[in-house]
């Protein structure tokens, strides 16, 4: 009888700690491996574009190594606070992610008197998954051939030169007010809306230059319309490899590239992290995502731990806090 009672004392002690163990690794509560269904991956821009093809690359990989599938779903909009807010209001199971990016947690955060969400408190970082190196483009015609040139000008005429930008507030604006505080050169800033067009018109010489990534620009400079001045990032590009770098001219703080990444809401258990965190390292090392992304003009990130994650947009934060300020800029 001792025995018997000694049993089920152990056995009634063990029950909390297993219910406990379940629910700190939900992965394996119900039987099931992550991801036991379908997960959704929210995009802050709509389809078509760099972001929305990072989106789809990454979905598609995972969804083959993991062995579920990752639904890319397209909320464009508010400079990407509907995406993120909906991310940040989402359940913490996995199921849910967010492909951040310098537009929600670098810039954004800073340009918005209202934000919806917390850039920190809010998510759970992933991993950092691809990054799109910015340039620094005139129009051919003006008699500029190099960033010195373009320092003279501006100093000769101040005020008298302006660069395009994707629309106020965005990083290709905010790149241009990093230059501006920098280096002292007095430009105007015209905004547009969509890197598009403002590539558009500084091949046609309505502006003089442009901050920004290489896609958009990428046919005027074939074409001999455009010309390439600086590579922003910190090392030459292999599609420009005779460009120098911002930090080979005299001014290493004007650096910045744009970035995508993935968070999931805050709370998201650890095992689910690190899951995602390790198959999203593993995509990225494969060949064909690095040559699918590396055709837009996109680079796929060394492999990162949540923790590298979570610093880079820290610092991110603190970075253009100041520019934003400096600026001016406001959310369009």
């Amino acid at each position: 009888m001792i025995k018997n009672r000694l049993i089920v004392v152990i056995w009634l002690a063990a029950v909390p700690f297993a219910a406990s163990h379940a629910q700190q690794n939900p992965s394996t509560s119900s039987g099931q491996a992550y991801p036991a269904r379908p997960a959704r991956l929210i995009v802050t821009v709509p389809p078509g574009g760099a972001a929305d093809l990072v989106a789809r690359v990454m979905a598609q990989k995972l969804g083959d190594v993991m062995g579920q599938t990752f639904v890319v779903d397209n909320r464009g909009g508010g400079g990407g606070q509907i995406a993120a807010e909906l991310a940040a209001k989402s359940a913490p199971d996995g199921y849910t992610l967010l492909q951040c990016s310098i537009t929600t947690h670098g810039i954004g955060p800073h340009v918005y008197e209202k934000l919806l969400f917390d850039p920190l408190k809010d998510f759970s970082p992933i991993v950092l998954y691809a990054t799109m190196p910015m340039i620094i483009v005139a129009n051919a015609q003006v008699s500029v051939k190099s960033i010195k040139d373009m320092m003279a000008l501006a100093k000769a005429k101040p005020g008298g030169y302006a660069f395009g930008s994707s629309g106020s507030g965005g990083a290709p604006h905010l790149v241009g007010e990093l230059f501006k505080s920098v280096t002292g050169a007095n430009l105007q800033h015209i905004p547009y809306k969509g890197s598009g067009p403002a590539a558009t018109d500084v091949a046609g010489g309505q502006v003089a230059f442009a901050f920004d990534a290489i896609a958009p620009h990428l046919p005027h400079i074939k074409s001999g319309r455009t010309r390439v001045l600086a590579a922003i990032s910190p090392n030459r590009l292999a599609m420009f490899p005779e460009v120098p770098t911002m930090k080979e001219v005299g001014y290493p703080q004007v650096a910045a590239s744009i970035w995508y990444g993935m968070m999931a809401p805050a709370g998201v258990p650890k095992p689910i992290v690190a899951r995602l965190n390790a198959e999203a390292n593993r995509v990225l090392g494969m060949q064909d995502v690095k040559d699918r992304m590396a055709g837009a003009g996109i680079d796929a990130a060394a492999p990162n731990a949540p923790e590298d994650f979570a610093k880079f947009i820290r610092d991110e934060l603190a970075k253009w806090g100041p520019v934003v300020k400096a600026s001016g800029a406001k959310a369009d």
